[in-house]
């Protein structure tokens, strides 16, 4: 018996699309709407929907496997090419030679699916000249001596054969590997990828497979690592790891089946590439500090994070504070601006930007008190790199009118 044919659901960021009724089982809307209503809002069939569904994604884009016969793909409203563009900053990837050609891709999982046997293929290749090993300490009972003999639990049980020792195990499983294989056993239950690079994913798992414990992991075990000449080759393989873990979600079963869902979040996404874009252009002198934490009173009052601060690399000053809104209002609203006046006095600056993924019909070019706010622009729908160069001028020289 032939299984049913795979039905896609597109949808694009905040563009509401209707489906008959008879194309969603109710079963797996509720699923949607339970799991993922941050997401996709799911208006059920009524009177006000003309019995139909209606499914609006909400600032995410990706992949929500509902059902093995239907999948939901929440498309980018800007150009893929930009999108992988902000992804490439967004995760150190475009420091490693390897994303040749990955902006010809059609579609997210096509781009997905080439970065995933990027890393499947290099896998391999660090197991071919030896994957990384280093001395680990163990305790364990032993019938024979190894390492170092623990005399007092000798002495609380002369009777036992077994001896407390403590030793150093050279072994492969270790936290670099075991990033690794829970990446490739993340990527292969994603369902994302096709019979091209399900092969090169599978010879990579099973070369982990026999000495590597399968731990899970989360995007944050790939940051902050230290890298040295004997590993030093693990560092584009993690930043391709936290790239796939960043955003694959909770599994679902359904059936004999363990889907998971790859979803980005847009605005997220728009705050680090803002982030990592204007740390690699801005002139020398200045420093860009991201998610900088502000504690308010004893500690015991929640603080804040900013998202941008600019520093004065002489004087240790703050020079601006910027905030990144993945949005498109008319005008900034009373709560943005309160909230990054806020940050201001908490930094000491008089000069704060709020930066949104388009030009505002009603752009912002005011005081209050001391404190210049301006709305400023990285356009994410034209030439990103010509957005990029246009913030930095406006960041820059129109701060010297009043602002920095």
């Amino acid at each position: 018996m032939n299984a049913p044919p795979t039905q896609i659901v597109e949808l694009t960021e905040y563009a509401t699309k209707s489906f008959p009724r008879e194309d969603i089982p109710d079963s797996v809307a509720e699923a949607l709407w339970r799991n993922h209503s941050a997401k996709v809002a799911v208006e059920f069939p009524s009177p006000k929907t003309a019995y139909k569904w209606e499914l609006t994604a909400q600032g995410w884009v990706g992949y929500i496997p509902l059902s093995p016969e239907l999948r939901l793909w929440l498309r980018p409203k800007v150009e893929l090419s930009n999108l992988f563009h902000m992804l490439e900053y967004a995760y150190h990837l475009k420091s490693f030679i390897f994303l040749e050609g990955l902006f010809e891709c059609q579609s997210l999982q096509e781009f997905y699916e080439r970065l995933a046997n990027v890393l499947a293929k290099r896998i391999l290749n660090r197991g071919r000249q030896g994957f990384y090993r280093t001395y680990v300490p163990r305790t364990e009972r032993l019938p024979y001596l190894r390492g170092r003999l623990e005399i007092p639990s000798l002495v609380r049980a002369p009777w036992d054969a077994n001896m407390q020792c403590h030793y150093h195990e050279h072994t492969a499983d270790v936290e670099e590997n075991q990033i690794l294989a829970w990446t490739l056993f993340t990527i292969a239950r994603s369902g994302m990828c096709s019979e091209r690079a399900m092969p090169a994913i599978s010879r990579a798992h099973r070369a982990l497979q026999g000495f590597v414990t399968l731990v899970p992991q989360g995007p944050e075990a790939c940051t902050g690592r230290l890298y040295h000449r004997l590993n030093d080759d693990y560092r584009p393989l993690h930043a391709l790891c936290r790239f796939f873990l960043e955003h694959s979600g909770p599994h679902h079963e359904t059936g004999d089946r363990t889907m998971v869902p790859f979803l980005v979040d847009m605005a997220r996404l728009f705050e680090l590439f803002v982030a990592e874009w204007l740390a690699a252009h801005l002139p020398e002198g200045l420093e860009l500090k991201p998610q900088e934490s502000v504690a308010i009173g004893d500690g015991d009052t929640p603080g804040f994070v900013i998202d941008l601060v600019l520093y004065d690399t002489a004087s240790g000053t703050a020079r601006c504070v910027m905030d990144t809104k993945y949005k498109t209002p008319t005008a900034p609203s009373t709560e943005d601006i309160a909230q990054i006046v806020a940050y201001a006095e908490a930094r000491g600056c008089q000069d704060v930007i709020l930066i949104y993924p388009t030009e505002l019909p009603r752009p912002l070019d005011a005081t209050v008190g001391s404190i210049r706010i301006r709305s400023l622009a990285y356009s994410v729908d034209t030439d990103i790199e010509q957005s990029g160069l246009d913030l930095m001028h406006n960041l820059l020289n129109a701060g010297q009118s009043g602002g920095f």
